[in-house]
C-alpha cells in the first residue's frame, strides 16, 4: 500500500488574540486563527514551558477549522512571564475551560504533543463533555520512569549530549543535575540565570529529532524567554509534573467515547514509545501510528505527514 504524504498548510496570521486574566496573578494569552466560525481546535504546547509558534497553526485547514493556541501560564506571551505561583497542572486544565467558555465553544478538537498530550489527557478527563477528539502526539505521561528516563538513562543513546549538559555545572554538583540547574535558573541575577537556562534548554532540543537538526544561525530567542521556559519546566518536573500521584493510564479508560489518535515517533528520545503504546491498551478504541523514521519533534517529515492526516480525517468525517 503506497502511503500518502501531506505537508503543513501555509502560513497564516491570526484574526483575534488577547489575554484572557485567569486569576489575579495570571493572564493567558491566546490567538486564534483560521475560520472564525469553523470547526474548534485548541492546540496544547510541549515543556512544559515552551509556548506556542506561527508554525504550530499549520497542522489545520484553516478553511474548516477555527484553530486556537494559547501560551500556558508563565509561558510565551502570557504574563507574568516565568512565574511559577499558582502555576500547576489543574490549573492550566481550569485555563483551558475557561478559554472555551470564553470564547463561547461548546466542544473542541484537543490537539497535544509532549507534555501536551498530558494536560490533553488530565484535560479530557476533568471534562470530557467539553471533548469532540483528541490527537496527541509524543505520549508522555509524567510517570517517574519517564523522568528518569530524560534525566538519566537517555546518556545511554546521547552521551555526548549528557555530558554537555553535566559539565555546565561543579563536579560536586553534577550527581542532582536537576537540583543543581533549578538553583540556578531561579537566580535574580540573569548573568547566572541565563548561562543555566540556554544550556537547560539545549539538552531537550539536542535530543528531540532522529537526524540532527541544522542551525544557520545562532539562537535568536531573547535571553528572559529562555529563563522562562527553564523555570516553568523546572518547576514541573520537581513536581512530577503535578500528576505523578495518579495513574493516567487507569484514568484514560474513561475516555473510550471520544475519538483518539495516536502517533509517536519510533525513534523518540524525549518520550520513549513505550507510554504511546501502554495508553493505546488503555484505550483500545484509539489509533496508534508509529512513526518509523521519526523521533520527538512533530517536525520530522513522518510526524508531521500523520499529523496534518489526523487532522484532515477529522475534518472529512464532520463534513
Amino acid at each position: 500500500m503506497q502511503l500518502t504524504s501531506f505537508n503543513l498548510f501555509p502560513e497564516l496570521v491570526t484574526f483575534h488574540s488577547d489575554q484572557l486574566i485567569v486569576t489575579k496573578k495570571h493572564a493567558v494569552y491566546y490567538e486564534e486563527c483560521g475560520n472564525p466560525d469553523g470547526f474548534p481546535v485548541v492546540f496544547l504546547h510541549g515543556g512544559p514551558g515552551s509556548g506556542c509558534n506561527p508554525s504550530q497553526r499549520r497542522f489545520f485547514d484553516p478553511s474548516f477549522y477555527r484553530i486556537i493556541l494559547l501560551d500556558q501560564r508563565g509561558c510565551g506571551r502570557s504574563t507574568p512571564l516565568g512565574c511559577i505561583e499558582e502555576n500547576d497542572t489543574d490549573a492550566l486544565v481550569s485555563d483551558i475551560e475557561a478559554l472555551k467558555q470564553h470564547l463561547g465553544i461548546n466542544k473542541w478538537l484537543v490537539f497535544g504533543g509532549s507534555w501536551g498530550s498530558t494536560l490533553a489527557l488530565a484535560y479530557a478527563i476533568a471534562h470530557p463533555n467539553s471533548v469532540s477528539g483528541l490527537i496527541l502526539r509524543g505520549i508522555f505521561l509524567s510517570r517517574p520512569s519517564e523522568l528518569d528516563w530524560f534525566l538519566g538513562e537517555v546518556k545511554s543513546f546521547y552521551p555526548e549530549s549528557w555530558e554537555k549538559l553535566l559539565s555546565f555545572l561543579p563536579i560536586d554538583e553534577q550527581s542532582s543535575p536537576l537540583k543543581a540547574y533549578g538553583s540556578r535558573v531561579f537566580s535574580d541575577d540573569i548573568s547566572i540565570a541565563g548561562p543555566a537556562a540556554l544550556t537547560w534548554n539545549a539538552f531537550e532540543s539536542s535530543i528531540m529529532s532522529l537526524l540532527p537538526r541544522v542551525s544557520s544561525s545562532e539562537n535568536t530567542t531573547p535571553v528572559e524567554i529562555e529563563v522562562a521556559r527553564a523555570r516553568v519546566q523546572i518547576h514541573y518536573i520537581l513536581n512530577q509534573c503535578f500528576v505523578g500521584h495518579r495513574d493516567l493510564l487507569i484514568e484514560a479508560r474513561s475516555l473510550r467515547h471520544i475519538p483518539t489518535t495516536i502517533i509517536q515517533g519510533r525513534y523518540d528520545m524525549v518520550c520513549p514509545p513505550i507510554s504511546a503504546w501502554e495508553l493505546k491498551k488503555a484505550m483500545p478504541h484509539a489509533t496508534l501510528s508509529i512513526i518509523p523514521d521519526a523521533g520527538h519533534s512533530a517536525m520530522e517529515t513522518g510526524v508531521t505527514s500523520a499529523l496534518v492526516e489526523a487532522t484532515e480525517a477529522v475534518r472529512i468525517s464532520h463534513q
